[in-house]
């Protein structure tokens, strides 16, 4: 694999000489739950990270989403806990005005002692991927879109989840209202301040719509022939969008179904194949777009299931999946069709390209990313044909189709442990150790005894 480039220590110097009211910095690496974890710093220890690294903990590669070491996967008693290097990603130190006036932050990736690129690393697993594509002439151009609730800060009188009152009126959102103006009037403060954030942070933040469900809205981020970048700002922004929620007396939750009656929060991908002149491979008259086009859909159709530990990586994820919901539960395709998995838009014949509508917004960027382009190198190398495009309701033409989509978080790791395919593109280890931190995981989580297990058994059993 080649190395991700390492900023240059200059950039380091230049940024603090244009900003001098900087006082504290927040460096941060993501994991492969996809929360992101650091430390926040003097300004005056900011220059050692450029110049060298920072040293972090191995451990903190595979600790589950709660941040508790998973100590099956033998890096925490076994390898001594011992420390890996952290390397800042170039470009992504910038203001972080949205914490104070004199916040900054910037991006790291872990690497060994020797220097060499960890491979437990969720950018540097994505970028092994691109390396496949490279090799072949090929570059993937991606756009993420991610779908969220504002929800209030505190919870109703039975412990229940709100959604956030209107800054403008204080009331609370009601009914859906898809593409609704007056419901993006009554959050203008929030995205007035979050578009401003994201042009600190170099974040190509484009519109606004209100999506499904009451309190709900998507943004979208602007195309990048740059996967890795891509990946690097939808993160960026989920932090953003967080951060400015809260200064808004709300908070921004991108958890894949937090109420089992309205729409869930999916992560839109859309991609496109670029030749080394820039033209897009996947253009073509025909709306199903190109052989290439139709080869990457067919990839990511065949090995769908295998990747829902990445799509679906909790076990909320999977209260998201059901019919008429927008959420797919089969591997289908399609054109103009939001019914559909794999949907190909409507537009003309150089914007052809995919939309991979599976991921919740719960999973982490890099990884969707890595799952689904691997999946895509794989039909355009094994030129899979992905069958006829589903016309009319998707979800009718799923229930006919001979491979389902897993149902529940077990049976999606078991499929994951098991894809060859996704083990030669992720890498053997990534694999092992990415099914410990969710076995891990999904003991803890079966541990919990909650209301509903008293609702259900206590009088009952």
């Amino acid at each position: 694999m080649t190395l991700p480039s390492v900023a240059d220590p200059q950039e380091c110097r230049d940024f603090l000489a244009a900003h001098p009211q900087v006082k504290y910095v927040d460096v941060f690496f993501t994991s492969m739950t996809g929360v992101p974890r650091g430390k926040r710093l003097r300004v005056h220890e900011l220059q050692a990270i450029y110049d060298y690294g920072r040293f972090l903990p191995g451990s903190i590669l595979v600790v589950d989403t709660q941040g508790a070491d998973c100590e099956d996967t033998g890096l925490v008693w076994e390898d001594g806990d011992a420390d890996r290097r952290a390397r800042p990603v170039p470009g992504t130190l910038t203001l972080a005005p949205w914490l104070g006036p004199d916040m900054a932050q910037v991006m790291l990736s872990l690497y060994e002692l020797d220097g060499t690129a960890n491979d437990l690393d969720p950018r540097h697993v994505l970028k092994r991927v691109l390396d496949r594509f490279a090799a072949d002439g090929l570059t993937p151009v991606a756009a993420c879109e991610l779908e969220y609730y504002l929800v209030d800060q505190h919870r109703g009188p039975g412990g229940e989840l709100l959604p956030a009152r209107s800054l403008q009126t204080g009331e609370r959102p009601q009914g859906i209202q898809v593409y609704g103006l007056p419901e993006l009037e009554a959050i203008s403060p929030f995205l007035r301040e979050l578009w401003d954030v994201c042009d600190v942070l170099g974040v190509p933040l484009e519109g606004a719509i209100s999506e499904f469900a009451p309190g709900q809205v998507e943004l979208t981020l602007k195309h990048k022939p740059d996967a890795l970048e891509a990946a690097d700002d939808a993160l960026r922004y989920k932090r953003a969008a967080k951060g400015v929620a809260l200064r808004h007396g709300c908070e921004a939750t991108f958890m894949a179904k937090p109420w089992a009656d309205q729409a869930g929060n999916g992560f839109h991908v859309h991609v496109s194949f670029n030749d080394a002149a820039g033209n897009n491979l996947c253009a073509a008259d025909d709306p199903e777009g190109s052989d290439l086009l139709k080869h990457a859909i067919g990839g990511m159709k065949a090995l769908m299931a295998d990747c829902m530990a990445i799509l679906a990586p909790n076990a909320n994820s999977y209260r998201r999946f059901k019919a008429n919901s927008y959420a797919p539960v089969a591997p289908t395709w399609g054109v103009n069709n939001r019914t559909v998995s794999l949907r190909v838009p409507a537009g003309p014949p150089p914007t052809r390209h995919v939309e991979h509508r599976v991921a919740g917004a719960d999973a982490n960027p890099y990884l969707v990313l890595a799952a689904l382009l691997a999946c895509a190198h794989h039909g355009i190398s094994h030129q899979i044909d992905p069958g006829p495009a589903v016309v009319g309701d998707g979800y009718a033409a799923a229930a006919k189709e001979k491979v389902r989509l897993p149902t529940d978080w077990y049976a999606a790791v078991n499929l994951f442990e098991a894809s060859d395919v996704l083990r030669d593109y992720l890498g053997e280890r990534f694999v092992e150790m990415f099914v410990s931190v969710k076995r891990t995981e999904q003991a803890r989580f079966a541990e919990v005894v909650t209301a509903l297990d008293y609702d259900w058994y206590l009088r009952n059993a």
